[in-house]
């Protein structure tokens, strides 16, 4: 599963959702979640963070994705195993490609023309379904890793 759903989120990168949508909607099929906010929610967290030059998009996506699965319903809920599992990827990411930061993973401002000619011209979009595809693969890797998260509320049986 956790293969399939990172091959889905390159798929789905590859086919013109932006990073943090590509990765949401792949860990939300993988678990059969269907909402009308995905991927809109994931949207202004693509590109950096909507191109300020701040977290990747992909760990941005994969964030939600994990709080789709352990993320609380209730204020009494606690939140300390999601949080655990995000700063696992964080650490995860931030070892395998040096930093969680767009700008610093791909080496360009995406908000000015200057970075969006040296995203083209260097063949970045390859860079970018690298990461997007990795953090689907650590996201899904946390998630089956041993953790026995609630269903989410849709999966719940309310009375």
């Amino acid at each position: 599963m956790i293969n399939k759903a990172a091959r889905r989120s390159r798929k789905l990168f590859e086919s013109g959702y932006y990073c943090a949508e590509s990765v949401l909607i792949a860990i939300a099929e993988a678990y059969q979640i269907q909402s009308d906010l995905i991927p809109k929610i994931a949207t202004g967290f693509c590109s950096g963070i909507s191109r300020t030059c701040r977290q990747c998009g992909a760990v941005s996506g994969a964030i939600m994705g994990i709080g789709l699965i352990s993320g609380r319903n209730f204020p009494e809920e606690p939140v300390e195993q999601t949080y655990d599992v995000i700063q696992r990827l964080f650490n995860r990411f931030e070892k395998k490609f040096g930093t969680t930061n767009c700008q610093e993973l791909i080496g360009c401002n995406l908000n000015t023309d200057e970075g969006q000619e040296k995203f083209e011209a260097n063949n970045l979009f390859e860079k970018c379904a690298e990461y997007t595809e990795e953090a689907t693969r650590m996201a899904m890797s946390l998630i089956e890793d041993g953790h026995s998260f609630k269903p989410p509320l849709s999966e719940e049986v309310v009375n």
